[in-house]
């Protein structure tokens, strides 16, 4: 158990040996604020977290028109029963000309 306890250890810090002096340290990884996390990967995770916001907002705007079209949809079935009764000839309902 010792044995493989201290052989992952050896493969990590070989491991990071080879991040720091391979990569880091030749500038093949580029890292503008020193936190040893290359640039390209907290490129990608603003690129993501833009991306929610954009999903975020686009859902904020559906739901307002959702809602909408929710209201126009119940004028237009209050407005139907004002077309039957016009056909049978009663008088208009709603709104009155302006004169």
């Amino acid at each position: 158990m010792l044995k493989i306890i201290g052989l992952i250890v050896v493969v990590l810090v070989v491991g990071a040996a080879v991040y720091y002096f391979g990569f880091y340290k030749r500038g093949k990884i580029n890292d503008r604020d020193g936190d040893y996390i290359p640039d390209e990967i907290e490129d990608a995770a603003d690129k993501v977290k833009d991306a929610a916001k954009e999903v975020k907002r686009r859902a904020k705007n559906v739901k307002k028109e959702l809602g909408d079209v929710v209201n126009a949809a119940k004028e237009v079935g209050n407005q139907l029963g004002d077309v039957g009764a016009a056909v049978k000839g009663k008088k208009r309902q709603g709104r009155k000309k302006k004169k």
